[in-house]
């Protein structure tokens, strides 16, 4: 055999060498999650603008900010990936199948077994307590036994909504276990709307007007009246909801290993302290530690 021709089969045995490596590296991102982000160098993520000051997007930047963008694009940063975002409808969000659109959604939700069905949770990486808003001018209520009969605004489809049919089971782990937390609010006139804010927004009007009462998460009714909302807060919190990363089940690739990657950053940007001073910045309290701690 000349020199020649064995240069060139050594040189084709090289090629169809690489070409098997290529293919088996593109075999493990075809079938995981995690791998393929990697490879891409972005995390998309699925958030809700409507909810400050978990996220929002602010007008003169055109940028998203809040507790949830900032928590999200530090996951981003140690999976050593950027991040892109989407803004589908929260229903969308929790029906799963998501179909690749988006990897993750950092965005406040809440681990319910329901949910668990169609959703991986990763561990919580906060928790908040719902509670109870009237208009300013009213006096007739100030706790939530006074809601009974009442016009009460929630997000559809959300915790607050499922509480008002005495139907909802919140979970303490990822797993979507559940604990039955029961309604204290007897024959409610429940009205649903698309996003807290709007609910907010009718209360807003006058007491009892549209609504006499809102169910939603403390901190976003606390942002609504520092935005110059005519509405308070009564009462003490009605439960704490766990707040975890969501991932679709259906997902192909594999989702698996980005749930348990994106789970061990989270505890450890609790040991590290990332998160306490997160939600001290966004909320002026600490919100991660959960009601027992």
């Amino acid at each position: 055999m000349s020199k020649g021709r064995f240069a060139t089969l050594a040189a084709l045995a090289l090629v169809i060498a690489f070409g098997a490596s290529a293919c088996g590296g593109g075999d493990e991102e075809a079938n995981d999650l995690l791998a393929q982000i990697k490879n891409k160098g972005v995390l998309t993520v699925s958030t809700d603008p409507a909810y400050p000051p978990q996220s929002k997007l602010n007008s003169t930047t055109g940028k998203y900010e809040g507790f949830d963008i900032d928590v999200a694009t530090e996951i981003a940063k140690r999976l050593g990936v950027d991040v892109g975002w989407e803004a589908p409808a929260w229903d969308t969000i929790i029906a799963g199948n998501w179909a690749g659109r988006w990897d993750a959604s950092v965005g406040s939700m809440t681990i319910t077994p329901e949910r668990a069905q169609v959703l991986y949770f990763t561990t919580p990486y906060y928790y908040t307590p719902a509670a109870v808003a009237v208009h300013e001018d009213n006096t007739s209520i100030t706790e939530v036994q006074d809601l009974a009969g009442k016009k009460i605004g929630v997000c559809g489809g959300c915790t607050y909504d499922l509480y008002l049919q005495d139907k909802l089971e919140l979970a303490q782990d990822p797993s979507g276990e559940p604990v039955k937390i029961g309604s204290e609010v007897s024959s409610p006139q429940e009205r649903t709307y698309d996003t807290d804010s709007t609910a907010i927004q009718d209360l807003s009007l006058g007491d009892g007007q549209r609504l006499d009462a809102v169910i939603s998460a403390l901190p976003t009714l606390q942002a609504a009246i520092k935005a110059g909302a005519p509405i308070k807060v009564i009462g003490s919190p009605l439960f704490y909801e766990p707040l975890a990363v969501a991932v679709d089940r259906s997902s192909q690739p594999d989702a698996q290993s980005l749930v348990d990657e994106i789970s061990g950053i989270i505890e450890d940007m609790h040991a590290d302290g990332t998160l306490s001073e997160l939600s001290q910045k966004w909320y002026g309290q600490d919100l991660t530690q959960g009601p027992e701690s």
